[in-house]
């Protein structure tokens, strides 16, 4: 039976967890999660855990933070004042919005307010976190 390697396009179902079991992601109630080896598209670890693996093959694994999203960088959190922002936006703790440097937009989670500032973190919100994937390889494409 054919395994997946490098350059492969595949499809799996998988579910994330924590490292304190909190699920924070699953294709259970999707389609599965259709991607090619070696493009950089999914999480290194992710990816790398699926090579190797055939067609109905199940694992558990645990990726690191450095081959997930990447150690939690202090210098992506930023402290801006209000009357920097567009007056009509009301940012509140969770609010995922855009900002825009250097002609490049990337998302930020708005972390603290108070009345006359706001905390945005331009860290992915799993970053620094080992995650654990249940794979479950569908099919090589």
């Amino acid at each position: 039976m054919a395994q997946a390697k490098h350059g492969d396009t595949v499809r799996v179902h998988y579910t994330g967890k924590l490292s304190d079991g909190r699920q924070f992601d699953s294709s259970a109630e999707r389609d599965p999660l259709q991607f090619s080896l070696g493009e950089g598209k999914i999480i290194p670890g992710f990816e790398q855990a699926v090579i190797g693996m055939a067609p109905g093959d199940a694992a558990t694994v645990t990726v690191k933070a450095q081959d997930a999203y990447g150690d939690r960088r202090e210098d992506l959190v930023i402290v801006v004042e209000r009357s920097d922002l567009p007056s009509e936006l009301d940012p509140k703790i969770g609010d995922r919005l855009e900002m825009q440097r250097a002609g490049q937009a990337f998302p930020v989670n708005v972390t603290a307010t108070t009345d006359d500032t706001v905390t945005l973190d331009a860290n992915h919100p799993l970053a620094g976190e080992d995650l654990t994937f249940d794979i479950e390889l569908i099919e090589i494409v």
